[in-house]
């Protein structure tokens, strides 16, 4: 085993430096009435920095010893807001909120103790946010002038979107219960407000029958409640009427996401109407004002987030094939494109590999996902798998760098959505209730014989790779099928029982959803246990693990890397002192990236 926690300096015409360098990406937008913000991460250094946009100026606000994260729920999101002369944020290193004026002022904290704040909202002189106390969550309005709390709402397991009505009468908002998950079954809640001031005890507005997942609540100018709900088959917008929540005319199509993090912006009502959305077909993303006056606002784009609006510009967070992620702004008489920040093209877009969409049988159903095509010209060249974490998330149509520097290198690549994947549906997503390290390994061990078929890649050269849950995937699918050449875990999970018992609040029972009951179904996690099985695995593995992660903790790798080379299999661990669950750091991200690519072709010379 090679351990090693340093970066290689060999150069490539598109490295693995290049390719981490272009990954910067943005968290979150918003608009208001002192200009746009966003929060941009840079690799260079893992922070997250609030920028300012006006009058056709950025300006980064966030100055050193700053950086601009909540770990509520260990993932985070909604991290700032706007107030009337400023910003409010959430502090990386000691998750408290901090108060920032425009004026080059130093911030000020708000908040101080061990808890947690995630999902800012401003309103009436008050930040509503989710308060996370350890494992104990609750809605609190947090006062502007004097960091005062205000208890809004507890008892519930979890909470997310507190959100005030214009005239400050109703508070709505999102809680669910153990054992559900955020995808699987929410409530949308409502409290009037009182003569004294505070709010009455809330009433359920949706999600107390049959199952379904509400989320993004809004309200629009006039006081009428909107949000997504899936109870049509996708997440598609609904609002109050007289027979409670009725469908938005809108395609059959999500139009979110997944929501593992807070304060996600998909959608907004414009009126009584319209409204502003992005939604996914065939995995592509479209964004376009519905309603009385439908306007497709497209363009280029292949994914949008986090919206926002004024009278001119719809503003969004978009990423095309060719570009990646950016800050733009659309005029909504012209339709003309402003690129505000972001949208690196680290290649000529002649040398870019371009995504075709994948649709493909698998077991007794059909999967998803994205190809790449290799850019060497090989006719049939090798191929990489890439296996998305979550595992209830999704990947995109976008330009990723790290795919592109496997392209460069003469891999074609498959993106998949694997049944489980976000963005299908509801029934697609919950393909993998009870089915986690079988439906997901059928549809990867599908896509290369798929692929072989076409004559696109050479079935005997296919390897396959996932981060966190993905790292399962990969684990299962070298345990159980003899379809891949080698596997690459990074951070990923060789033990479902031993991270169960490890796991935070937030995703405490969620194996029990994708596998079953730890103790009643024994039997299936002990089929469905890579660390088990370790000796089925015939092929070269190697493992990228953080040593602070404590989602995936580094004894699980550990434990399955000695498996491993018990067995006498070509094993290569490379460990990260300063990283926790998924990598932030430029250097590090490098060196994982280099290090895979080495790994994958010393296998193919050695079987050579």
């Amino acid at each position: 085993m090679n351990e090693t926690h340093a970066s290689s300096p060999k150069a490539e015409p598109f490295s693995a430096a290049n390719a981490v360098a272009a990954g910067i990406d943005f968290a979150e937008l918003q608009a208001g009435a002192n200009g746009l913000f966003w929060n941009e991460y840079r690799p260079e250094d893992g922070a997250c920095r609030i920028w300012h946009w006006r009058d056709g100026t950025a300006k980064c606000l966030t100055p050193p010893g700053f950086s601009v994260r909540s770990r509520v729920y260990e993932y985070g999101g909604g991290a700032f807001c706007l107030t009337d002369d400023g910003v409010v944020f959430v502090n990386e290193a000691d998750q408290q909120l901090y108060r920032q004026s425009l004026l080059d002022e130093s911030p000020e904290l708000l908040t101080s103790g061990e808890c947690r704040y995630g999902d800012l909202q401003f309103a009436k002189g008050q930040v509503l946010a989710v308060e996370e106390n350890r494992d104990r969550h609750r809605l609190v309005a947090i006062d502007l002038t004097d960091g005062g709390r205000h208890l809004l709402a507890e008892g519930a397991d979890f909470y997310a979107a507190p959100t005030l009505s214009p005239d400050a009468r109703r508070l709505a908002w999102v809680e669910w219960n153990r054992p559900h998950q955020p995808w699987t079954a929410t409530r949308l809640m409502v409290a009037e407000r009182q003569r004294d001031g505070g709010f009455a005890p809330p009433r359920c507005v949706a999600g107390d029958g049959a199952q379904e997942s509400l989320q993004q609540p809004r309200f629009d100018d006039s006081g009428r409640l909107f949000c997504l709900t899936d109870r049509g088959g996708f997440w598609q917008p609904w609002g109050e009427s007289t027979e409670g929540l009725s469908p938005l005319p809108s395609v059959a199509a999500d139009h979110g996401p997944a929501p593992w993090q807070l304060g996600g912006c998909t959608w907004l009502p414009l009126g009584e109407a319209d409204y502003l959305a992005t939604w996914t077909q065939e995995g592509f993303g479209r964004l376009a004002v519905c309603g009385d006056n439908n306007e497709d606002f497209t363009g280029e784009y292949s994914r949008f987030r986090h919206l926002a609006v004024d009278n001119q510009f719809i503003y969004c967070i978009a990423a095309s094939p060719i570009s990646s992620s950016a800050v733009i702004a659309i005029d909504r008489q012209t339709r003309e494109v402003k690129k505000l920040a972001g949208g690196i093209t680290p290649l000529p877009a002649e040398q870019i590999s371009l995504p075709q969409t994948l649709r493909y049988p698998s077991g007794s159903g059909e999967a998803h996902g994205f190809f790449y095509p290799a850019m060497t010209g090989e006719a049939k060249p090798p191929l990489v798998v890439f296996i998305h974490g979550g595992p209830t998330s999704a990947c995109y149509p976008m330009l990723d760098p790290r795919i592109q520097y496997w392209a460069q290198r003469g891999f074609a690549v498959a993106d998949l959505n694997y049944r489980g994947s976000s963005g299908y549906g509801r029934a697609y997503r919950q393909a993998l209730h009870l089915s986690w390290g079988d439906v997901d390994v059928e549809d990867a061990c599908a896509v290369t014989s798929h692929l072989a078929e076409r004559g696109l890649i050479d079935g005997d050269r296919a390897f396959i790779r996932g981060g966190s849950a993905g790292g399962y995937t990969t684990l299962c699918a070298l345990a159980f099928h003899k379809v891949f050449r080698a596997g690459a875990s990074l951070y990923g999970v060789s033990d479902p029982v031993a991270l169960g018992r490890a796991t935070h609040k937030f995703e405490g029972d969620y194996l029990d959803w994708l596998i079953g009951d730890p103790v009643q179904d024994a039997e299936r996690y002990a089929a469905r246990t890579p660390l088990l099985h370790a000796g089925n695995i015939s092929v070269p593995v190697i493992f990228f693990q953080g040593e602070l992660d404590a989602v995936v903790v580094p004894e699980q790798t550990r434990e399955m890397v000695t498996a491993l080379q018990n067995n006498g299999i070509a094993v290569e661990a490379h460990y990260y002192a300063d990283e926790r669950h998924g990598f932030r750091k430029a250097g590090n991200q490098a060196h994982a990236l280099e290090q895979e690519w080495l790994f994958y072709r010393r296998v193919m010379e050695h079987a050579g």
